[in-house]
């Protein structure tokens, strides 16, 4: 083969190693960290937008726009909807900026071993997280072992990688 074929034959090579690592690296999965809309269990309604991020190289998630707000909720003196049931440093503080899930770490396809706070009844519970597809996040709260809990899905706002 003459030489000038061949330094062709390689760099053509080259080139398509190369593209395809930027595919793989593109199509990467999507990821559980960005913005989703929390989606009652019971009512099957919107009730508010929670970022998940990554910190410490554990997840978090902080309310940060709350949708639905019942009659009878309390309010601070700004007009901010507390949560008068949750305890600790949490108790009467606004549920707008509060972080309700904290320190999950990948395990497999899922993120576990970290705790969601239930801001509507203030109780604390072991969390889990698992994709349902690009935008549909399965979120369980439960007590002792997953088994005796319940899962709300949540619906991507954002795009996520």
């Amino acid at each position: 083969m003459n030489r000038l074929l061949r330094s062709g034959l390689i760099a053509a090579l080259v080139f398509a190693f190369g593209a395809s690592a930027a595919l793989a690296q593109s199509s990467e999965a999507p990821s559980v960290v960005g913005t989703w809309r929390t989606i009652d269990d019971k009512t099957g309604n919107p009730r508010s937008i929670v970022k998940i991020y990554k910190e410490n190289g554990a997840l978090h998630g902080r309310v940060v726009e709350i949708l639905q707000v019942g009659d009878d909720a309390e309010r601070n003196s700004a007009g901010k909807v507390i949560c008068t049931e949750c305890e600790g440093n949490k108790k009467g503080q606004p549920i707008e900026g509060m972080v309700i899930l904290e320190g999950l770490e990948k395990n497999g396809d899922e993120w576990s071993g970290g705790t969601i706070l239930d801001p509507s009844n203030g109780k604390q519970y072991k969390a889990k997280l698992e994709l349902d597809g690009d935008d549909r996040l399965d979120v369980r709260g439960y007590i002792g072992v997953s088994l005796f809990g319940r899962t709300q899905t949540w619906q991507g706002v954002t795009q996520r990688k």
